[in-house]
């Protein structure tokens, strides 16, 4: 007998406009051209490696792959990481399913980062209107039309709406897949008719103004073409509160944007890969998509050994990560995620440093060294 289960339409879900934030991104976000703090020589000796490192891979065609913590959205940050895929530095990014939310948040409104105690308390924590019902409409609409996590919110911002197909055309995609043996495709569209049945849905465009759109890394993302992938945990986010979020939905488009990453890490022989304050999503998802990687270089008569990883957290370490992993009677032993990517192979740095500070100085001395 399955096990009772909490119902989330009988939930009081307010209108995000009742919901008092903390970050208005027109104010507090970090220019470009914002001067970062300075580094301590050995900082400056791995940015300057880091940099050489990203000319190298550029001018070979090779992998720059950037996955963050929502904090860097968060930070205000999104300007310098569009500048970053809009020169051509970075050609992937990544972050969790909470740097999803503040950047679809910043461009639908401008605001966003909520009490969470205060809200919590009151039981409004994540029981927002416009963040979980589109939220969680685009990425149902986005599994049907065969995109990924990240894609199905960048699509949604830049074109500033999306369509809902009629009933019947939902129906008939179904019958046809079913017919084709396509399952996955049968399911999809399953699980936007039930969508569109269940919240009475019209047909056709449904228009949803983004006026800070220009603040959306995942809109740019989508007009550069440049993959911007999503790695959530279930549970993890406030879109779960939302009657409309659907499982499966979420699960298809992380799929696409996890085997995309993993897709990007088969090639980042030569390659770099930055991770910016993110202390279990990214060498989590790293490392699985490097064991997939290696299993196929194997089976060609390769190996990946030849990338750079830089690691950039505000926890200090005084290892030598280039000595291999710390003792256990070193402090530095603890930092479980740094120990992780020490067994991925390739090269790795680790910095610490604020996000804002290697973000600008990565970007600034990126333009200084190709002008």
């Amino acid at each position: 007998m399955p096990y009772p289960q909490l119902d989330r339409h009988t939930l009081r879900i307010k209108p995000l406009s009742a919901r008092k934030d903390k970050v208005y991104i027109e104010k507090d976000h970090v220019p470009p051209t914002a001067k970062p703090r300075p580094f301590n020589e050995q900082g400056k000796d791995i940015i300057a490696e880091t940099v050489a490192r990203i000319l190298q891979a550029k001018r070979h065609n090779l992998p720059r792959m950037l996955t963050f913590g929502a904090h860097t959205i968060k930070n205000g940050l999104g300007l310098v990481l569009i500048k970053l895929i809009e020169e051509g530095w970075v050609t992937h990014l990544a972050t969790n399913g909470a740097g999803i939310i503040h950047d679809w948040e910043f461009a639908f409104q401008g605001h966003s980062s909520e009490d969470v105690r205060g809200n919590t308390s009151r039981g409004e924590f994540g029981a927002w209107e416009e963040t979980g019902f589109y939220i969680n409409l685009a990425i149902n609409v986005g599994a049907y039309q065969g995109l990924g996590y990240g894609e199905s919110i960048g699509a949604f911002v830049e074109q500033e709406g999306l369509k809902i197909p009629e009933e019947d055309v939902l129906r008939e995609r179904i019958q046809h897949s079913m017919t084709a043996l396509d399952y996955e495709k049968a399911a999809a569209a399953a699980d936007l008719l039930n969508a569109v049945h269940t919240f009475r849905l019209r047909h056709g465009w449904m228009t949803v103004k983004h006026p800070y759109k220009q603040y959306g890394i995942q809109a740019a993302a989508y007009r550069l073409k440049v993959p911007f992938t999503s790695h959530p945990m279930f549970g993890h986010d406030i879109i779960y509160v939302h009657p409309m979020n659907m499982g499966a939905a979420v699960g298809r488009t992380a799929q696409r944007d996890f085997l995309a990453f993993a897709h990007q890490v088969s090639r980042i022989d030569g390659g770099v890969y930055m991770s910016i304050g993110s202390a279990v999503m990214s060498p989590m998802v790293f490392e699985k998509s490097m064991s997939m990687a290696q299993n196929l270089a194997i089976q060609r008569g390769g190996h990946l050994d030849k990338h750079f990883m830089v690691i950039v957290d505000l926890q200090e370490s005084h290892w030598d990560w280039r000595q291999g992993e710390p003792p256990e009677n070193n402090p530095d032993y603890y930092l479980r995620y740094n120990k992780s990517f020490n067994r991925m192979g390739g090269e790795m740095r680790y910095l610490t440093a604020d996000n804002r500070d290697f973000l600008l100085t990565l970007l600034q001395m990126l333009r200084k060294a190709e002008s």
